[in-house]
């Protein structure tokens, strides 16, 4: 059966059939009488080609296919409601918040931003990274609600985006607690032929390091440029060299003391921001967010 053939009327029928569980009871929600509710889920099941109840007396009981078809036709229904409420400015039921990062992101940071939302039961996130050219394109598409980044983007007036700021924190150097626990570090000034791991080219705070170390004429040994913070968390905590990042990225291992700061720069920062597009159909959690101001990670 191709999609065009499959009637969402009788989805509909079935699907209310399904979640009330009685035919009397569906028909009386719907305003139509049994044999009509009857004869649709008929047509339904003969598309499919397979029986969506078992049907004993008057009591139905969903098939494993029928389990199957349910699943999907809450999605389908339930993203229906979901929309119309959008459309009328309330909440309906379950909301939807899609978010997007740019790869470079700490993963730490965007938990830390999203956490306010993981104890609500009506909030489904759908979390996705990229690159921030490719984000932005879904955000404009409406695939996306909000994008979280470390850079702006350019005025575009036939893309017209807002960009928030959500706080920034200054940039750390660690190091492992075994070799440098009660050590302090001046930045850049004693980085100097020191083994180090950095940000990869397409991070917003390389561009910024490589600038600082050389204007004070400074010459770290790179080992090892890293675009994913994912990683260059696990590299902070298992090579031996020093790292530079946010806090924020290996904020576990400091508490736990598996790393220290062993300096810290104030000339470099990492900027957070909230990107969105200005549409009138607003998302009520979205806004919570974005109203919260700064995260309790970042200065």
């Amino acid at each position: 059966m191709q999609l065009d053939q499959l009637n969402f009327h009788h989805l509909f029928y079935f699907w209310r059939v399904a979640k009330v569980g009685h035919l009397t009871r569906a028909a009386e929600e719907l305003h139509t009488s049994q044999s009509a509710i009857s004869a649709q889920i008929r047509q339904l099941e003969e598309r499919i080609g397979e029986d969506l109840f078992i049907r004993e007396g008057r009591r139905l009981t969903l098939t494993d296919t029928g389990q199957l078809v349910l699943a999907y036709a809450d999605n389908i229904f339930g993203l229906g409601q979901e929309m119309l409420g959008r459309l009328e400015g309330r909440s309906v039921g379950i909301t939807r918040l899609r978010v997007g990062s740019v790869a470079t992101l700490s993963r730490n940071y965007q938990e830390n931003w999203i956490r306010p939302m993981l104890a609500n039961p009506s909030i489904v996130l759908t979390l996705e990274s990229g690159l921030l050219e490719g984000l932005i394109l879904r955000l404009v598409q409406h695939q996306l609600d909000v994008v979280l980044a470390n850079e702006t983007v350019p005025v575009n007036p036939d893309r017209p985006l807002h960009c928030r700021f959500l706080g920034s924190q200054s940039i750390s150097v660690v190091g492992p607690a075994s070799r440098w626990k009660s050590k302090s570090l001046r930045i850049p000034d004693d980085l100097d032929g020191e083994d180090i791991a950095l940000p990869g080219p397409r991070h917003a705070l390389r561009a910024q390091f490589d600038a600082l170390c050389a204007s004070s004429g400074v010459n770290p040994r790179l080992r090892a440029e890293v675009d994913d913070m994912a990683m260059l968390r696990l590299i902070a905590r298992d090579s031996g060299w020093l790292t530079v990042l946010p806090e924020v990225v290996v904020q576990d291992e400091l508490r736990t003391g598996v790393l220290v700061a062993v300096g810290h720069s104030t000339t470099l920062q990492e900027r957070f921001y909230a990107i969105t597009t200005p549409h009138r159909h607003r998302i009520a959690v979205l806004d919570q967010l974005l109203s919260g101001a700064a995260s309790p990670q970042s200065t």
